[in-house]
């Protein structure tokens, strides 16, 4: 009876042993299996990765593709814009010099067809104001023997000079101008002041009337020069000679020995036009007065 048991228990063990390596042949087996399926799906998922780098790849391609032509196109639109600029504004000076030609011929052809009126009106009055013919002896308002009475004419009102008959008055500045850079001065002041005298309200008289002074100056005709100088400061205030005037006038006193009337006339250019280059100059001119009269250092 105890032989049988232990045979039994014996037959029991081997077969647990026996048991024991095939249950883990199939956990190897399962192991194995689930190992091949991962790799399976780690090589679907490298292959899904790859796949999605191509597409990311193809996709930045078309939008650097896209992107190249689209600044491509940007800076082309940049030229054209800037060359259009460029013409437009070429075209819009070319139509200001042309606008500013214009307006210098008409105001050439205004100045020429007033001056052509004035000397016609002129010359029509001093044909009416001639005195008329006189046809014979008054019996009787002249005794017999008596030399025949003549009518006392109307006095007739001065006309224009020679000179500015039929000229306009840029006309006879440039010709007075003329004469004064060729350094005729007693020539120049004739024309200016023929100028000033036909067209006194002319746009050129100031001008005329300022190089008036600056030939008296030219002369060292000191008294002369700032009377004229006077003239542009009192009757042509909007003149763009006028800040000029001042300093030169300045200038003139300064030259006479009145540093106080010169003082003056720096210190009123300076005050009145401070951005002018008359203003920068009367500095100069002031502190080199003021340095001359000044009492020296002990």
């Amino acid at each position: 009876m105890k032989t049988s048991t232990r045979l039994a228990v014996a037959a029991v063990g081997v077969l647990a042993l026996a048991a024991r390596p095939a249950a883990q042949n199939r956990e190897h087996q399962q192991q194995a299996a689930e190992l091949r399926i991962v790799q399976e799906q780690q090589q679907q998922l490298t292959l899904a990765i790859s796949q999605l780098a191509d597409a990311v790849k193809a996709l930045n391609s078309r939008l650097d593709a896209r992107m190249d032509e689209a600044a491509a196109a940007n800076r082309k639109a940049f030229a054209d814009q800037e060359l259009t600029i460029r013409n437009m504004s070429g075209d819009l000076s070319a139509i200001r010099e042309r606008t500013q030609e214009t307006d210098t011929r008409i105001r050439t052809l205004r100045d020429e067809i007033d001056a052509l009126r004035t000397t016609l009106s002129n010359l029509q009055f001093s044909t009416q104001a001639a005195p008329p013919p006189v046809d014979g002896i008054d019996p009787a308002g002249a005794p017999a023997g008596a030399p025949p009475a003549v009518s006392a004419a109307p006095p007739v009102a001065p006309g224009p000079t020679p000179a500015a008959v039929g000229q306009s008055p840029d006309r006879m500045l440039q010709s007075a101008k003329s004469d004064y850079y060729a350094g005729q001065f007693p020539l120049a002041i004739s024309g200016f002041e023929a100028l000033v005298r036909a067209y006194p309200r002319s746009e050129a008289a100031g001008e005329a009337q300022f190089y008036i002074g600056e030939s008296n100056m030219a002369l060292n005709k000191w008294p002369q020069a700032i009377d004229a100088y006077g003239v542009v400061i009192q009757n042509y205030r909007t003149s763009p000679y006028v800040s000029n005037a001042y300093r030169q006038r300045g200038q003139a006193y300064a030259r006479t020995g009145n540093v106080g009337a010169a003082r003056e006339m720096f210190e009123t250019v300076i005050k009145l036009f401070p951005e002018s280059d008359a203003a920068r100059l009367a500095k100069q001119d002031l502190e080199r007065i003021n340095r001359a009269s000044a009492p020296p250092s002990k």
